[in-house]
């Protein structure tokens, strides 16, 4: 039972990233996801999440450029991140969460710089 994260690299300023979370072993269905980054230096900070209900949260730096996919279907969720900025820089975690169980991914590393 894990989340495998993908869709980390290196971009330039004002390209797109797809950040994916999968699940392994088991399903999402239920479960709220919440993405986390944490930049150099800096504590880890909370950026988007989805809820059961598909309700979607995004702190404001990321409002109207970052948008949450849920696919049930393939157990994965992704967040596209478009418009991407220096700032955006960060270390990703996706994270599952429903009552009090909670699985993390691995993490992957989102570099954008000229």
């Amino acid at each position: 039972v894990q989340l495998v994260e993908s869709g980390g690299g290196l971009v330039q300023p004002g390209e797109s990233l797809r950040h994916s979370c999968e699940a392994s072993g088991f399903s999402l269905n239920g479960y709220g996801i919440i993405w986390h980054r944490q930049a150099p230096g800096s504590p880890l900070d909370w950026v988007a999440s989805i809820g059961g209900t598909n309700l979607q949260k995004y702190v404001d730096s990321v409002k109207c450029r970052f948008t949450i996919i849920r696919d049930n279907a393939k157990k994965a969720v992704y967040l596209q991140m478009n418009s991407l900025k220096p700032e955006d820089t960060a270390v990703y975690y996706c994270e599952a969460t429903r009552l009090s169980t909670s699985y993390w991914g691995q993490g992957t590393q989102v570099t954008v710089s000229s």
